[in-house]
């Protein structure tokens, strides 16, 4: 294995002594050389199992240090880690078991009601590794920097999941540019609430904090309060969260009175936040900003400053050190300043290829060039915001929900005719879920019964919180259902 791709074992060389993780539940902490040795430990740990070069390697667990036991475990020999999202229901998760196909998964003990229903893949409890013997894995084929370190599913279009592959090259170039273009230092604290089987959970902040050297407080559950008492009680710098929990977060009286006096900057991302958050960031006197990024890059990929992020509501800020991007109409052409074109990214930082989907990767990255489906504009300072989404995805409390999965499933119920499902704005969620529904005559269905017919197959997320009962929907002159349409009377019912 090449001495860069390993760099945990390079920091726990240079830091030793550091604490580079701790638990938030426990207060427990780790530092860099005994995290390096928990994961070279599951490294030997996971061969004498089997694992091979190549190998999936899955974990179904709440925020937990065995996120990055196993991840640093699968970089020292060449296996491939799979978060897999534990909020979807048994059968989403065990389709996406059918799609990947690990050879092993790790299962949290609290989720071994799950652990129960899976389809016939070898498990195990997290907690069966060990950590006090003396270690020694084999690197037995060479392992280099465009190899998969990682695979995380995304929501399709289609309503199917996608494995985004990650190489080590991808993470690795992700945090050097968020290092260099966010200046993180080895000072840096953050406690991390995004669930960690998501890219912003893992890639976002923890790994680049934790290559330059900084902590990483593992957090779970997320509440306003928790939050503010750990920022404060662990002296942290810097914290990403979606809108959904800065809505939650600036209502309680602990924000309202705290000073925070160690942090530096406070990071929104996964979906537009509303401007009410600036606001109450700003009555405070606290540096506040959003970003933008997406699985199948980075996520990093813009940087603002605190004060142009001030005097630029709603802006991503400009292109990181090292990625590029652009502005492109319908046509192919390059966008002029403030007109709106379709968001394409391009760097080291970029996924490899979604798994066992080659048309829709060619569909996605043309010439180097990740086609991102989202809308944006530039200002003629070369501010960008991101305007709107291309594809038609719901985005609520942070989670990526598919109209098309959700239709497709209520549609299949014999006492419904029609179905559209569409995002209606929400203050505390950004967006929610919200399906238009005609009945087949003389049929009823309740809210109560339409909600446990959705939990039967649907994660609780993508689940309507509104069911709104229609005699038909509009539709337009080619036969279409007019979600515009919708979205219109729905304002006035």
């Amino acid at each position: 294995m090449r001495w860069e791709l390993d760099w945990l074992e390079n920091r726990a060389r240079l830091s030793p002594n550091k604490d580079a993780i701790i638990d938030e539940k426990t207060n427990k902490a780790w530092t860099f050389e005994q995290l390096n040795k928990r994961a070279s430990l599951t490294a030997c740990w996971l061969q004498d199992k089997g694992v091979k070069k190549g190998d999936r390697v899955a974990l179904i667990s709440p925020n937990d240090i065995s996120y990055f036991d196993l991840l640093f475990a699968c970089g020292k020999i060449g296996a491939i880690f799979v978060p897999l999202n534990w909020r979807l229901s048994p059968h989403e998760i065990n389709e996406i078991l059918a799609d990947c196909t690990p050879v092993l998964i790790g299962i949290h003990q609290q989720f071994e009601a799950i652990r129960q229903q899976l389809n016939n893949i070898s498990t195990f409890f997290i907690g069966d590794v060990h950590y006090e013997a003396q270690v020694s894995y084999t690197i037995k084929e060479e392992i280099s920097e465009t190899d998969p370190l990682a695979m995380i599913y995304t929501g399709g279009t289609t309503g199917k999941p996608k494995g985004v592959v990650l190489s080590h090259q991808s993470i690795l170039w992700n945090a050097i540019n968020t290092i260099v273009s966010w200046s993180l230092a080895e000072d840096d604290v953050t406690v991390n609430y995004m669930p960690m089987f998501h890219t912003g959970g893992l890639n976002a902040l923890s790994i680049p904090i934790l290559m330059i050297g900084g902590t990483v407080v593992i957090g779970e559950p997320f509440t306003g309060k928790n939050a503010v008492e750990s920022l404060n009680r662990y002296h942290c710098t810097t914290i990403l969260l979606v809108p959904t929990m800065y809505h939650m977060l600036i209502q309680t009286d602990e924000f309202q009175n705290s000073d925070f006096p160690s942090m530096k900057i406070f990071l929104s991302g996964a979906a537009p936040c509303p401007l009410p958050i600036y606001e109450a960031f700003q009555k405070k006197g606290l540096a506040f900003k959003e970003g933008y990024g997406l699985t199948e890059a980075g996520p990093n990929n813009f940087y603002i400053s605190p004060e142009d992020a001030q005097t630029k509501q709603g802006s991503v800020g400009k292109p990181m050190l090292f990625n590029s991007i652009k502005l492109v109409k319908t046509d192919g052409c390059a966008t002029e300043s403030n007109e709106v074109g379709e968001l394409l990214l391009k760097g080291k930082h970029g996924f490899s290829f979604y798994w066992n989907q080659e048309k829709e990767t060619r569909e996605t990255i043309k010439d180097g060039w990740i086609h991102t489906g989202d809308l944006a504009k530039r200002d003629e300072q070369g501010f960008y915001y991101i305007v709107g989404r291309k594809k038609d995805m719901i985005i609520t409390g942070g989670e990526n929900v598919y109209p098309l999965e959700v239709e497709q499933w209520l549609a299949a119920h014999p006492e419904i005719d029609e179905v559209a499902v569409l995002a209606l704005p929400d203050e505390k969620w950004g967006e929610i879920v919200a399906a238009f529904i005609v009945l087949k005559q003389t049929y009823t269905l309740s809210e109560k019964e339409l909600k446990k017919y959705c939990e039967s197959k649907l994660g609780r997320y993508k689940i309507p919180k509104q069911f709104i009962h229609l005699e038909e929907l509009p539709k337009t002159h080619v036969g279409k259902i007019d979600k515009k349409k919708l979205k219109e009377m729905s304002i006035q019912i």
